[in-house]
This record gives structure tokens, C-alpha cells and sequence, in this order.
């Protein structure tokens, strides 16, 4: 049974341990000091933006309030160190006698030996009692040696006054230090001074601590001890300079007296490689209280030398950018940013590999050169072969570079489609996402051409003028990259595609047009178009060189690869999706299908166009939003017709969901057998898109709409509408009798009450007919939309029963 038990409480669950405490716990005076910690934090960051971002230098060393606060007590305690009650010696006896003795001091400052009686040590350094206490030991105890050291510290109360975070009385151990005593009061508030920290006893100054030695030097040697009831006394700050810009540590130094610019700069850590040392700003206040800006040379010795005043602010400029002996790379290549350049260095000194410095992205065929002339700062473009300079290393393609050229790398749009979904496929990506990580990152489609060439022909734009015209061209048509381009040097319309990326295969080489816009004789701007054989022009035949701002336009050829397509489907003997000529008809095409077969119902043929299909939903749609508008306000009436609000709600609700569950079919009412051997029908010609689908020979007649029981009958020879309506039930309580119809089975609609060809609703009927009792919507409040849905309804259903049955 203990077995059982002992295993049982193993296996109980863990109490939960309480390891964040509870706000209700928390004692009104911690909420207190948290409350004014945020708000002294606050201040300081008010303060830290009136003074442009920069914060006071060195506040954070003794930031916090300690939970706990333990002084080393393991230390070597020093020679010089002052006894007092409370103290403990610790006096190990051994030779003759071994003994280990812990004498406290009392309070009358003395310890008692045994067998010797006390002897007073308050006041003495360690070192003089520790002579005592040997020498008494040496006199009263014959052939016993004795070692004598402190064991447990007294504690004393010191206090901590000023600009402290948390001034107050501390209790302290005897060994403490200025230092310590700061960091037991949660440090210094950032208007008291770091460089002032004063040691007071008895009212007198012992010393003064400059915390900025202990934070820029590590010197510690003014941290002086404490004794009980010192006071350690923060005065208010002193003068402030500011420093930011190019140095280690921008921020507030507190000053004195005879601070100089490189006192401060030391002070910041000194100069970052990147500052520019020869104009360095100073802000101060004149005489006037007014806002003025003075310059020190930091190489100089001068400069060196210049006195800070309080409250000026310095600013250490950076060096510009490389401003020579240098060439960029930009784009899609492995290693971009600026390299060294030296004289007839060309693009394959840079890229000499395709494949190892470019990225997979990158279109290898083409790069552009931008060029600075250094004169007038104005730039040109310079179109550059790339495949032919890396195969042949030196000769007429590899261009020369010269200084702050710059060598744009594109991209393929290919390459980066072709990438994207490689990585959907392995990354399980769904529609194209990227991760967040990637949408940080530049993409491939950051290197387009459109994106790379925006800031140069931005400023080709804007150094153009009368004299140098705009040196751009535009192209369009079925070009791989059509958009605007830098002039080529060479101003030919090849080498134009060549930047546009080339030639779609879409693209007519028979003509093409360039739109000049000219000024004539009178000044008045005029465009004019020229026609170019764009054979001749790509083999280098033609003659035109491009102007500024010339528009090329590449044609494209009529429907190209363009196909349409009818399909055949049912009693058809070849049934398929052919292609069609444009202008061929519907009955050529049923010939190259081989004819309908002996089964074929030609008379209740489905012939379906996607210009109808698209009507029909757009028909549906808005039935629909019109029909929810009726439900609404149907629902809205209430029971003020009857209490027949009710049974009108769920006859619309049922008649919404029948349009919303209708899918539009694009049936089109034709004559199939008069297609085929009527040679005066009209012929149909052929949309892209179009469906012919023959139903085999129907037995049956259908009776829809508001009947008891829907459904199809054989159909039997000598049968009227009137019989066919009998044996599904006979009509609703819905119904609307005086409105029945007949919908033929090719698709047209006859009226038994109305129309000659049936004389009466006692006509016989056909094999496939459809009989349809429509929903009496005089009954249901006379809305008209119900019986325009209804129809619309009832013929989606046929077209799709048709089709269905086959």
C-alpha cells in the first residue's frame, strides 16, 4: 500500500509556483517609486529631444534600484582599516596550544581573551591591533604562535544626499565605498553632477569624486572609503557641451573649467575614419543670447585648442562619398558597389565570367555603361554587348572603361519567372507570397530596366537644352521591353531594339514607323512619321539615324497565333474541337466533322456562344440583386396583407435561390437541319468559343414549372398539352394556367392560347417539347420582375436539360 502511495504522489502534477507577483501584492509605495520612474524617464527623454536626440554621458552606469545589494566581503581587508564594534577577529592559536578564536568587538570597543582578559581595540588600524594582539599573545603564552584576521564586517549608516535618484540613509558594509554607496541609492538623477560627487564628514569636505576618471580612465583612486555617518553629497550639474556627428559616443559632456576641442572630442571617444576633421561646426550662444555657427580646424593645433563654452553644440561632418578613381557596378551582377579604376581597364576586367558574376537573373546578352564627361558633369549612354565582350577579350565590343563610369546589369524577365516558380514549387508558396524575409530583400525585379534606367533618363531629361537636344527614344509594339530609352551613341534602330531587348516573333519585319516631332521654318513644333522597312534596318541596310524624342513603333502581325475554336459534341460523327478560318461558317465546318450520324436529333440541337454565356450571367446577376431588394422589402411589410407576409417571403427566398443555383448556358435558337440542307438559311458564322451539341432522338416531353409533380413523359402520338399537364398532377395553387407555353426543342417558344400553331392547348405535341406552367405573379403582390426571373430561370434549365441528356 505505501508502494502505491509513494508512487502515486510521483506521479502527481507539479504545484504551480507563483513566479511573477501578483498586483495586488505589490505595496503602494512601489507603485509610488515605479510611477516616478516612468516619470522621471519621461523628462529625460523631453529633455534628450530639446537637445536634438542627445542624451546626457554616463547616467546609466548606476541606473536602477537593487533588489539586493551585497558588498564584497571575500577582499583583503587593507592595513589602514579602523576597528569598531561590531567587527569580528578571527585568531587561530597553535604550537604549544591550537586553538580557533572569534572575538566580536563589544561595544565598549573591546574583545576578551580567554584566560588574559579584554583588551581594547576600537580605533586601532587592523595592522596596530594585529601587532597587539601578538605581542600580548607572545607575552602570556609560551611557545604558541598566532595569525589574526577579520571574520564578519560591522555595518554602518551612511547617507546619500542631492541629486540622487533615491537619497535617503543606507545601511552599509565597513568596507564600502563612494561607489558603492551610489549604487545602493539607484545612482545619480541627470541633474546632479558626475563630476562633483562630494564626500563629506562631520560637515567638512574630505574629498571630491570625478566619476568621469572612473568612466573614461578606470581610474578609481579618489573612490574613497566610507565611515559611519559620511555623507556622500551630489551637487546639481554643471555646464553642458554637446558633441554628435562623426565621433564614438555623441552625447552630453558635463564640463570644467578650460575645456578645450579635444578635451571634448576625447571625452566622444575621439574621431570616427569617416570624419572630415578640417570644418568642424560649432553652435553657440554670442553675447547677444543669439544663435551662431563657428568653425575650428581639427588638424590644426589651434583648432585643438579652441575653448568650449557651456551649451554649445559640435558637429563632426563626415567625409563625402569617393569622388574618383573609381568605376560602379549596379544591378544584377554577384558584386556590386565601386571599385578601383586604373587606366585601360575595360568591362571584362570586371566581368569575365557570365555565369560565376552575374546572378542567374541577369540578361547576359545586354549592359549599358553610364559615362560622366567630367567637363559639364552631364552623362551619356553607352550600349554594351555583353556576350561578345566576354568571349572575345579585348577586341571591339569589350569597351574601355573610364573614371566614375558606371556598369548597369538588367535582368531577364524570363530567367525571373522561370525562378519565382521553381521557388513556389519548393517552397510551398501559394499564388507567388514571399516571405516576409525575401519582400525585405532586393528581388530580381528590382533590376529591370524600367527601374535601373529611371534616374539616368531623369537626367538626361534634365540636361538637355537647345543646343543638346533630348537624347531618348521611345519604343512600342512587340518588343521583349518596350518602354523609353537612352539614346544609342551609334543612333541606330537596331541597336535600339538590341536595348529594348529584341524582337518579339510577333513582330512584322515588313514596317515599322518612327514619329519625329520636328519644328519648321516658323517655329511651330510638328510630329511626322516615317516609315521604315524593318528587314532592311535589322540587316543593317537602312540609312535613318534616330533624332531626340523619336517614337518607334513595331508592328505587329495581324492575329498572330491567334486561333478560334468551335467544338463539336453529341451526334456528330467526328466530334472535336476544330480551328476555324476566319469567316467559315458553321455548316463547312460540320462537313469537315464528317456530318451528324443517324442517331442526331437535329431539331433539338444546343448551340451555345460565350458573348450569350456572359449576358446571361450579367442577366442573372442583376435578377438577383433586384430579387434580394423585393425580399427585403417583403420582409420590411409585414403581416399587412393578410398575414400573408409569411408564405410571400419563402415563395421569393425560394425563387432567389433557384436564380443564384441557375448557371448561364449562351444558347443561341437555330435551325440545324435548315443549316445543313437549306442553302437559303442564313449562315452562322462562327465565333471563337462557340459549342454545337446534338442530342440523339428524344423520346420524351417534359413538363416544368408550377405542376405538382416535374417530370418527363414518354411520348405518345395524340397526347394535347392539357394531357401532359394532367398526368403530372395539374397545376399549383401558385400557378398561373391562362400563361402556359411551350418551349420546342430547338429552343423557340410557342404559346398554345395564342399561336396558330397550336390552334389550342389540345394540339398534339412533338418528341422533345417542353411544357411550361409559369408561378401566377399577380398572386404574389404583382411584381413583374418574378415572372421576367422565372423565364429567365426556366430557360437556363432547358438549355442545361438539353445538354444533359445527351
Amino acid at each position: 500500500m505505501e508502494e502505491f502511495q509513494s508512487s502515486g504522489q510521483r506521479n502527481q502534477r507539479p504545484r504551480d509556483v507563483q513566479v511573477v507577483e501578483r498586483a495586488e501584492s505589490i505595496s503602494d509605495e512601489e507603485r509610488g517609486q515605479t510611477r516616478g520612474e516612468k516619470e522621471e524617464e519621461e523628462k529625460e527623454q523631453q529633455a534628450a529631444d530639446k537637445n536634438g536626440g542627445l542624451k546626457p554621458f554616463g547616467y546609466e552606469l548606476f541606473r536602477g534600484s537593487p533588489t539586493t545589494f551585497a558588498p564584497v566581503t571575500e577582499i583583503p581587508v587593507p592595513s589602514e582599516y579602523t576597528l569598531g564594534p561590531g567587527d569580528v577577529l578571527r585568531i587561530q592559536l597553535w604550537g604549544k596550544e591550537n586553538q580557533n578564536l572569534e572575538l566580536p568587538i563589544s561595544r565598549d570597543g573591546t574583545i576578551s581573551f580567554p584566560q588574559s582578559g579584554p583588551m581594547s581595540v576600537a580605533g586601532l588600524s587592523f595592522d596596530e591591533a594585529r601587532q597587539q594582539i601578538r605581542k600580548r599573545v607572545s607575552e602570556q603564552y609560551i611557545g604558541v604562535q598566532v595569525s589574526v584576521s577579520l571574520g564578519e564586517l560591522r555595518s554602518m549608516r551612511v547617507f546619500v544626499l542631492g541629486e540622487a535618484r533615491n537619497p535617503g540613509s543606507y545601511s552599509v558594509s565597513s568596507l564600502s565605498t563612494m561607489t558603492n554607496a551610489l549604487y545602493v541609492s539607484g545612482g545619480i538623477k541627470q541633474t546632479g553632477s558626475l563630476r562633483n560627487v562630494q564626500h563629506k564628514r562631520d560637515g567638512k569636505l574630505v574629498g571630491t569624486l570625478d566619476l568621469y576618471d572612473l568612466l573614461l580612465k578606470g581610474d578609481s583612486s579618489n573612490d574613497s572609503r566610507l565611515q559611519p555617518g559620511d555623507v556622500i553629497f551630489i551637487p546639481s550639474v554643471g555646464k553642458r557641451a554637446g558633441i554628435e556627428g562623426e565621433v564614438y559616443r555623441p552625447a552630453l559632456y558635463e564640463l570644467k573649467s578650460g575645456h578645450t576641442l579635444a578635451d571634448l572630442v576625447g571625452m566622444a571617444g575621439g574621431l570616427t575614419p569617416q570624419a572630415y576633421p578640417q570644418r568642424i561646426n560649432i553652435e553657440r550662444t554670442n553675447e547677444d543670447f543669439l544663435r551662431i555657427i563657428a568653425e575650428a580646424d581639427f588638424t590644426s593645433r589651434k583648432g585643438q585648442d579652441a575653448r568650449i563654452q557651456p551649451g554649445d553644440r559640435v558637429q563632426i561632418p563626415s567625409i563625402s562619398d569617393v569622388t574618383g578613381q573609381y568605376v560602379e557596378v549596379k544591378g544584377a551582377a554577384t558584386r556590386t558597389g565601386k571599385f578601383a579604376w586604373m587606366p585601360g581597364m575595360r568591362v571584362t576586367s570586371l566581368i569575365n565570367n557570365l555565369n560565376s558574376d552575374l546572378l542567374p537573373v541577369a540578361d547576359k546578352q545586354y549592359a549599358a555603361i553610364v559615362r560622366t564627361n567630367p567637363s559639364d558633369d552631364s552623362i551619356s549612354v553607352l550600349n554594351l554587348r555583353l556576350r561578345m565582350a566576354v568571349r572575345n577579350p579585348g577586341g571591339k565590343h569589350d569597351l574601355q572603361l573610364k573614371e566614375r563610369d558606371r556598369l548597369f546589369f538588367f535582368s531577364d524577365a524570363g530567367k525571373v519567372d522561370i525562378l519565382d516558380m521553381k521557388e513556389n514549387e519548393t517552397t510551398g508558396l501559394v499564388n507567388g507570397e514571399k516571405a516576409e524575409k525575401e519582400q525585405e530583400e532586393e528581388g530580381p525585379e528590382t533590376f529591370t530596366r524600367e527601374i535601373l534606367f529611371a534616374p539616368v533618363i531623369q537626367r538626361l531629361k534634365a540636361q538637355a537644352s537647345p543646343e543638346n537636344p533630348q537624347q531618348t527614344v521611345q519604343i512600342s509594339g512587340p518588343v521583349r521591353y518596350p518602354g523609353e530609352y537612352p539614346m544609342p551613341a551609334t543612333k541606330n534602330l537596331t541597336d535600339a531594339i538590341f536595348v529594348a531587348g529584341g524582337l518579339k516573333d510577333s513582330a512584322s519585319l515588313y514596317q515599322a514607323e518612327v514619329a519625329r516631332y520636328t519644328v519648321d521654318e516658323n517655329g511651330t513644333g510638328q510630329t511626322r512619321i516615317i516609315n521604315v522597312d524593318l528587314a532592311e534596318a535589322m540587316a543593317g541596310k537602312a540609312s535613318l539615324n534616330l533624332e531626340s524624342r523619336d517614337r518607334i513603333l513595331v508592328k505587329s502581325i495581324p492575329d498572330f497565333a491567334k486561333t478560334r475554336t468551335v467544338e463539336l459534341k453529341g451526334e456528330v460523327r467526328y466530334p472535336g474541337q476544330y480551328t476555324f478560318r476566319d469567316g467559315e461558317t458553321l455548316r463547312e465546318v460540320l462537313e469537315r466533322a464528317g456530318g451528324l450520324t443517324s442517331n442526331a436529333f437535329p431539331e433539338g440541337a444546343v448551340f451555345s456562344r460565350e458573348k450569350l454565356r456572359q449576358l446571361e450571367a450579367q442577366r442573372l446577376r442583376e435578377a438577383e440583386e433586384r430579387l434580394q431588394g423585393d425580399l427585403l422589402g417583403v420582409q420590411l411589410e409585414g403581416d399587412n396583407f393578410g398575414g400573408e407576409s409569411t408564405n410571400r417571403t419563402q415563395e421569393v427566398q425560394d425563387l432567389l435561390e433557384e436564380v443564384q443555383g441557375s448557371e448561364p448556358v449562351g444558347r443561341l435558337v437555330i435551325d440545324l437541319a435548315s443549316v445543313l440542307k437549306d442553302p437559303d438559311y442564313q449562315a452562322i458564322r462562327l465565333q471563337d468559343g462557340d459549342t454545337l451539341t446534338v442530342p440523339t432522338i428524344p423520346q420524351s416531353v417534359t413538363v416544368f414549372g408550377e405542376v405538382q409533380f416535374p417530370t418527363s413523359h414518354l411520348h405518345q402520338a395524340g397526347l394535347t398539352v392539357d394531357d401532359y399537364l394532367e398526368r403530372s398532377g395539374g397545376p399549383t395553387r401558385q400557378a398561373d394556367e391562362s400563361r402556359v407555353y411551350v418551349v420546342k426543342a430547338d429552343g423557340s417558344v410557342m404559346l398554345p392560347e395564342k399561336s396558330r400553331w397550336f390552334g389550342s392547348r389540345s394540339q398534339r405535341l412533338e418528341p422533345g417539347d417542353t411544357i411550361i406552367m409559369p408561378i401566377d405573379v399577380d398572386r404574389l403582390n404583382q411584381l413583374e420582375l418574378w415572372s421576367n426571373v422565372s423565364q429567365i430561370v426556366y430557360q437556363i434549365a432547358l438549355g442545361a436539360a438539353a445538354v444533359g441528356n445527351l
